[in-house]
Formats: structure tokens, C-alpha cells, sequence
């Protein structure tokens, strides 16, 4: 039996910002081929701020975990500060995971920043070198961590 953290089942049975935006600016679908969790991750962006941010997750307790910890920490966040997220921060607003269980907080990492890096395309923006070379290695994969 794997033993979760008081935040991770919180957020696993009641999760923030869930749902499907629809017309969303920006949006990034990842999954791992090995585990099975797929995650959506729907963005909209005014002023270059994430306003409104919500998730479709098929997975297991940590992957709808780590989607609704993310959404939360990114609501209102500048697009900067939103590709600045890392896989350690997710673990950390959830008081950890465990080890099996830490591609998880990768997942949501990269649903993010799918997400951004379609809404830039999107608008035409310019973007940058960084989030181009993560997309490039995220879609090499399959969409998978």
C-alpha cells in the first residue's frame, strides 16, 4: 500500500480547478506510456497572466493530485513565473511523494508547459528557446515522461 501525504489525498478527493475550459488560449496534453496517467491541462492568459486554469486527469491519486496543486499554483501567475514551476515545488505544496510516484509531479511540469508553449504558438509569440527545446524533447517522446 502506498502512503500519501494529508495534502495529496485532499487534493485527490476533492480536486481544485478541474473541468475543461472551453475555448481555452493554451492547451497541453502528456502522459506516460509506462503508468498510463494521461493529463490535460487547459490555460487563459490576459496581460500575460494566467487568469483561469483547470485539468482533465486519468490517472492514478498522485497524477490528480499533482494537477490540482499545480492549477493552484499557477492561478495568477505571470507566463514567466508559470514556466519557472518545477517537478520539486508540485512535490513540495503536497508534503511530498512517494518515490514511485514522483513522475507524477513530472507530468503535471509538463502539461503546464505544454500548455503554455501552445497558447505562444498560438499567438503568434515569439517563444522562447527554452520552452521550444522542452517541447521539442516532450513531443519526441510521444507526449510521455
Amino acid at each position: 500500500m502506498i502512503n500519501y501525504s494529508k495534502k495529496v489525498l485532499k487534493h485527490f478527493r476533492n480536486p481544485h480547478n478541474l473541468g475543461k475550459i472551453v475555448n481555452a488560449d493554451g492547451v497541453g496534453e502528456v502522459g506516460n506510456m509506462a503508468c498510463g496517467d494521461v493529463m490535460k491541462l487547459y490555460v487563459k492568459v490576459a496581460d500575460d497572466k494566467i487568469t483561469e486554469v483547470k485539468f482533465e486527469t486519468y490517472g492514478c491519486a498522485a497524477a490528480i493530485a499533482t494537477s490540482s496543486a499545480i492549477t493552484d499554483m499557477v492561478k495568477g501567475k505571470s507566463l514567466e513565473e508559470a514556466m519557472a514551476m518545477t517537478e520539486a515545488g508540485v512535490i513540495d505544496s503536497l508534503d511530498g511523494l512517494p518515490p514511485v510516484k514522483i513522475h507524477c509531479s513530472l507530468l503535471a511540469v509538463e502539461a503546464l508547459r505544454e500548455a503554455i508553449y501552445d497558447y505562444m504558438k498560438r499567438e503568434g509569440r515569439k517563444i522562447p528557446k527554452d520552452l521550444e527545446e522542452y517541447h521539442r524533447r516532450i513531443s519526441k517522446l510521444g507526449k510521455s515522461s
